[in-house]
């Protein structure tokens, strides 16, 4: 089928949600093309969900300067788009002189960058902070935070669904052709005609800058592994541990998360294959020993789950890393807007990056604003969210609420029904678990997944080998074990 639109973002995560949403401020027709099925499928959902302050990055750089920018347009995002962010501040951990003269520095360069809340404190007031600990003092970023970026990029993205945005998820897109003044783009089954072109396809950013003609970047893949640590460990950690920052590295770094858990991690490890997500047993015990010298409270025990995230860096021809790349490239790719190497921090820099990119199409045209354009995300209250009074009301309104499917993140019924029939249509095991947490508990799903399964079957009338965990070809089930009268 051939569709037309005025903007084509190539690539909905997080920052082509964002530019998304930014465009629909204004009146024309957008299509959001994403290969995945849903937003959240690679670097959008997978890091360490940190807020960050702007002091890590070189001067004068895109990176400092939309991080800083982005963070102190959180707050606002949070309320309008309604995702969990809490600036918990973090702090930054050392024992030696070195520590101290490394600090000093990254601390001079945030205030350079224009981050501010930020100190040295000493030993006494960090263990005021965080008593866990183990350090002699550290830098305080008071305006750091945490976030959950499931929720964040979903909310981005549905927000621009609700303000006219069409996603088209599941759609590859394999040529790009500019005829007549206009984009052609062949994606999935299906044919785009746009105006303009806007990539945002973080992993896959290289290869469709070079079907816009725009070639030469060299992309490679930083992995970062995670373990998750059950909720009983929360209270010991009220805000983000890192060590003492390298020139290119943060190190392994203690995470508290929105929902009571504790991340550890990422290590780094360069990478070509941009979709093996596996946790190596070796990469779990490193993980362990680098951070329990800073927070000596993980236990192999205690981990619920592993993850991993890549990270697109754009390197010379070096290997060094380069900024971010927000361009459009006239001579070669006319009203085509080119993000490379977004990586960290991207995922705080997310509305400043977007704002950014629409800028620059600004400049190259005028796109009349709208006048019912609406920042606030529609949303329902989750069951363990209300309180006793609500829930009750709620049961007695709608007897779905009574019925517990996830015991473990108290997510009922009503939940997963409510979530099943989100705006972007999204119907895969790992979107219900995004937007609702069901199966984030500590059995991990081993006793709510099959009655999310059956939830899916029964309201999208789908039948049991169609439904998806998370990719196209990750079926729950290939077929039924026995056939005949009796199966």
């Amino acid at each position: 089928m051939l569709y037309q639109s005025d903007v084509a973002v190539i690539g909905g995560g997080v920052i082509g949600s964002a530019i998304a949403r930014e465009l629909a401020r204004f009146d024309i027709s957008i299509s959001v093309i994403e290969k995945n099925l849903d937003v959240v499928c690679e670097t959008s959902g997978r890091n360490s969900a940190v807020v960050h302050g702007g002091f890590a990055y070189d001067r004068g750089t895109l990176k400092a300067r939309l991080c800083v920018e982005g963070n102190k347009l959180m707050d606002q995002a949070a309320a309008e788009l309604g995702f969990p962010f809490i600036r918990t501040g973090k702090v930054l951990v050392g024992n030696t002189d070195e520590d101290m003269r490394q600090l000093e520095r990254t601390m001079e360069q945030g205030f350079d960058n224009g981050a501010s809340g930020l100190e040295i404190i000493d030993g006494k007031k960090l263990h005021e902070l965080v008593p866990a600990v183990n350090g002699s003092f550290a830098m305080l970023s008071s305006r750091s935070g945490i976030m959950d970026p499931f929720l964040f990029t979903i909310a981005l993205a549905e927000n621009a669904a609700e303000n006219g945005v069409r996603y088209f998820l599941g759609h590859e897109v394999k040529s790009i052709e500019r005829r007549d003044g206009l984009y052609h783009i062949h994606a999935g089954n299906d044919e785009f005609e746009v105006k303009w072109v806007v990539n945002a396809a973080g992993l896959g950013a290289k290869h469709i800058s070079d079907m816009l003609g725009i070639t030469g970047y060299r992309v490679i893949g930083s992995k970062g592994n995670y373990l998750v640590l059950d909720k009983r460990l929360g209270p010991l950690l009220p805000m983000p541990v890192y060590p003492v920052p390298s020139n290119t590295y943060m190190g392994i770094h203690v995470t508290p998360t929105v929902d009571g858990n504790v991340t550890v991690g990422p290590d780094a490890v360069n990478t070509d294959d941009f979709s093996y997500y596996g946790v190596p047993a070796d990469k779990m015990l490193y993980l362990q020993q680098s951070a329990s010298s800073l927070w000596p409270h993980i236990d192999r025990a205690d981990v619920i789950r592993t993850f991993s995230g890549i990270l697109p860096k754009w390197v010379d021809e070096n290997g060094v890393i380069q900024d971010f790349r927000i361009e459009i490239r006239d001579e070669i790719a006319p009203n085509a807007v080119n993000l490379i190497g977004i990586e960290s921090p991207g995922l705080t820099a997310t509305i400043a990056i977007a704002r950014y990119a629409v800028g620059l199409m600004l400049e190259r045209c005028s796109f009349k604003k709208r006048s019912d354009f609406n920042p606030v995300r529609s949303r329902v209250k989750h069951f363990s969210a209300m309180t006793d009074k609500e829930k009750e009301a709620a049961i007695n309104s709608n007897p779905s609420y009574g019925h517990m499917v996830c015991s473990c993140e108290d997510v009922t019924e009503a939940d997963i029904i409510e979530a099943l029939h989100n705006r972007l249509g999204v119907s895969t095991l790992t979107g219900i678990k995004y937007r609702t947490r069901a199966m984030m508990g500590g059995c991990q799903g081993g006793f709510c997944q099959t009655k999310i399964e059956q939830l899916i079957e029964r309201e999208l009338g789908r039948k049991p080998e169609d439904v998806r965990y998370m990719g196209p070809d990750s079926w729950i089930l290939s077929g039924r074990m026995r056939e005949g009268k009796n199966d």
